[in-house]
Parts: C-alpha cells; structure tokens; sequence
C-alpha cells in the first residue's frame, strides 16, 4: 500500500525548483495522469449537462448531449430552450462550462508549463553558481 501511494505521489506531485528535472519516463507518465483526471472533469460536466437538459427540457438523449457539449465546448446552444428551468439551467450550464474549460486547460498545461519553467530555473542556478 505504501509503494502505491509513493507511486501516486511522484505521477502527481512536482518537483521543487532545487531538485533535478524527473526522467522522461516519468514525466510522460505525471502527463497522461493529468490528462487522465482533466477528462474525467470533462465527461463528470457532460454528464451534468446531459443529465439537465434531458430532465429540463425534456430532450432526447443525443439532443441532450449535442446541447451539453456544444455548451461544453464553447460554441453554443442548438436546440430552442421551452421551458423557464430550462433557460435557467443552460445559463448556469454555460458559467460552470468556463469554469471546466479554464481547470481542464490547466490540468492539461499544469506538468508541460513547469518541466519548462523548471528547466529555465535549472539553467539559471547552473549560470548563476559558475557550473
């Protein structure tokens, strides 16, 4: 049990700016885990969305979820929204969309941004002490 969540910790957790750049290997691996949890943010949103438009407005299942991922990814509402709990609910939909796109780009940039920021902060200590 200790060694998994030793593996857990070192997929997940990022290296101090002092420490070395971890091997590719597990770098390649602290990305797919990013992914992996950026597109179960995803698809939980899908699933709110598809979910709420099909009891809301009373859509079919493949309306539901063209409307929810077209809300999802930012192009907008397909279908006429009818009822008043429909249109309240695609306005909600649309912030908490936003707020899944920007947490779902971070967890995808998150490992990329700091192996290159981490680099450059390597390079620079390498100049600033003379190695």
């Amino acid at each position: 049990m200790a060694d998994r969540k030793k593996t857990a910790r070192r997929f997940l957790a990022l290296e101090h700016r002092r420490q070395a750049l971890v091997p590719l290997k597990i770098f390649v691996g602290r990305v797919v885990v990013y992914l992996t949890i950026a597109s179960f943010v995803v698809l939980g949103a899908l699933a709110i969305g598809i979910f709420g438009y099909h009891e809301l407005e009373n859509y079919s299942w493949v309306d539901s979820f063209l409307n929810a991922s077209m809300i999802l990814g930012g192009m907008g509402q397909v279908n006429e929204l009818h009822t008043q709990a429909g249109k309240i609910f695609a306005g909600w939909y649309a912030l908490f969309s936003g707020v899944v796109f920007l947490a779902g780009a971070s967890l995808i940039l998150a490992p990329l941004l700091h192996r290159l920021l981490h680099r450059f902060h390597l390079e620079a200590d390498n100049v600033k002490h003379g190695d």
